[in-house]
């Protein structure tokens, strides 16, 4: 094992519930072996309610929780980023933040759970399978042996894991 931290970007439009949930649970299924951030190309500006109210009920701390410019991230004194992720719905017509650099970069898209319309549940529930989704993409991420993988070999990794459901 390496004590090196990995830091990653997860990238969305509005980043007030993908990429926040993202953020989440990297920081969380990492282990200390990830810091992860999120940002937006145009930032809601708030964090949805939704958002914060699931990870407050799957036991997360909301205290760092803000919906941020990737402006943030891209200074010239910002910290250097090993990976961005972006999270945003190519199947919605959403436009995807690019990200320039050499961070390796993969698309992971989900549905946009803010978008969702119907009852409170239901709208719950798209927030839960979006986290659902996310977990299960960052789950095989943490995963893989970052240390002793190719560079081609980790990119075609990154964007298998994007098809994951």
């Amino acid at each position: 094992m390496t004590d090196r931290v990995y830091n990653v970007l997860f990238l969305c439009t509005g980043n007030s519930a993908r990429s926040i949930l993202a953020e989440a649970i990297l920081n969380r299924v990492g282990q200390g072996r990830f810091k992860a951030n999120s940002a937006g190309s145009q930032p809601a500006g708030q964090v949805h309610p939704h958002a914060l109210d699931l990870l407050k009920n799957l036991n997360y701390g909301t205290d760092w929780a803000r919906s941020k410019s990737w402006d943030e991230f891209a200074s010239a004194d910002a910290e250097h980023l090993d990976f961005v992720f972006t999270v945003c719905d190519n199947a919605a017509a959403e436009v995807c933040p690019a990200w320039p650099g050499q961070p390796m970069s993969a698309h992971w898209g989900v549905p946009d759970p803010a978008a969702a319309s119907g009852t409170d549940a239901e709208i719950r529930y798209a927030f839960s399978e979006t986290h659902r989704m996310l977990y299960a993409r960052i789950s095989i991420f943490t995963s893989l042996p970052l240390t002793s993988i190719g560079r081609l070999a980790l990119q075609e990794r990154l964007d298998e894991i994007g098809k994951t459901r």
